[in-house]
């Protein structure tokens, strides 16, 4: 097989850790609400599972498909709802649930259309941050790493739909830094 990736940057005992953290800092935050995880898929499903049990409080799941992808490796700048909600969100506590925020204008799109809704409140936890590639002032809560502008696939993170099954999040070595 090619290998087309590097080195860990976050290997899965470090996710491990930090999920159970999160876990711990989510439960208390919302013991005694009326929460609802909602998972951005396909990026953040190994993330939203592993998270998922490590909160410690009844709660509804979810999920929600989008895409902003027009090429391999950069962003459109549009967001598209492929598949929404199946729960009502009205007057529940949403927590949106994302692999990694970069640009921000995924997460910006879908904190405002959810709003529309009328939840309680609307919190994002992410996985990965990448501060620098800000576009926009993006809504982040809870964050399981920052980590500098390159590209990683793993543990839900994706190249081309593959890679998404590593346990790990590494550098992918042969595609173009994004812009």
């Amino acid at each position: 097989m090619e290998r087309i990736f590097g080195r860990p940057i976050v290997t899965q005992e470090e996710m491990r850790a930090r999920i159970r953290e999160l876990g711990r800092q989510i439960t208390a935050d919302y013991a005694g609400k009326d929460l609802i995880l909602v998972g951005v898929l396909k990026g953040a499903y190994a993330f939203y599972a592993d998270l998922a049990r490590a909160i410690r409080i009844p709660m509804r799941v979810d999920f929600i498909i989008v895409t902003s992808y027009n090429s391999k490796t950069r962003t459109s700048g549009k967001v598209k709802i492929v598949a929404d909600l199946t729960e009502d969100i009205r007057g529940r506590d949403v927590l949106l649930v994302e692999d990694i925020v970069d640009s921000g204008l995924t997460v910006q799109y879908l904190v405002k259309t959810l709003a529309k809704r009328k939840p309680r409140s609307i919190k994002v936890c992410t996985l990965l941050s990448k501060p620098e590639r800000r576009k926009v002032d993006a809504q982040v809560d809870y964050v399981g790493f920052k980590i500098p502008n390159k590209y990683v696939v793993g543990y839900g993170l994706d190249y081309q739909q593959k890679y998404r099954n590593l346990p790990y999040l590494a550098v992918l070595d042969t595609v173009e830094e994004p812009v």
